[in-house]
C-alpha cells in the first residue's frame, strides 16, 4: 500500500502476532490468514482466489485453542499479488459486526494495542 492511503484511515491498524485463520462462513473454507485488523477492516493474506468487489462472511479464529471466533461482514475493496507463491493481499472493509462479537472484537484490539506498546 502507499502512504497516501495510510492518510485516509481512521482506525489503528495492529499487526497479528500469531496465525489467525479467516473462514468463509458460508463455505466453512480457510480462506487465508490475517495480516493485520482495525475495528473497521482488515488485511487478509488469502491462499485462495476471492471475487473482486464482492462481499463475504467471514469467521475469525482469534484463539483456536479456546474457539473464541469473531464474525464479520465484509466488502472486499482491492487485491494484489503477494510475493509468496500462491498468496494475495486483499483489503476488506468491515460492513458488519455480528452483535454478540462487537464487544470480543473491541477486546481483541486492546489487547492487541498493548502488545505491541
Amino acid at each position: 500500500m502507499n502512504a497516501g492511503t495510510d492518510e485516509f484511515r481512521r482506525a489503528s491498524r495492529h499487526d497479528i502476532p500469531d496465525t489467525v485463520r479467516v473462514v468463509d462462513a458460508m463455505t466453512d473454507t480457510v480462506v487465508g490468514r490475517l495480516g493485520n485488523i482495525s475495528e473497521t477492516g482488515m488485511l487478509l493474506i488469502a491462499s485462495v482466489p476471492l471475487v473482486d468487489d464482492a462481499l463475504y462472511q467471514f469467521r475469525l479464529e482469534i484463539d483456536e485453542g479456546r474457539g473464541q471466533v469473531i464474525e464479520v461482514g465484509a466488502h472486499m475493496l482491492w487485491q494484489d499479488r503477494a510475493s509468496a507463491k500462491g498468496q494475495t493481499w486483499m483489503g476488506f472493509r468491515f460492513i458488519k459486526v455480528i452483535d454478540e462479537h462487537a464487544q470480543p472484537l473491541n477486546d481483541w484490539l486492546r489487547s492487541l494495542a498493548t502488545r505491541a506498546a
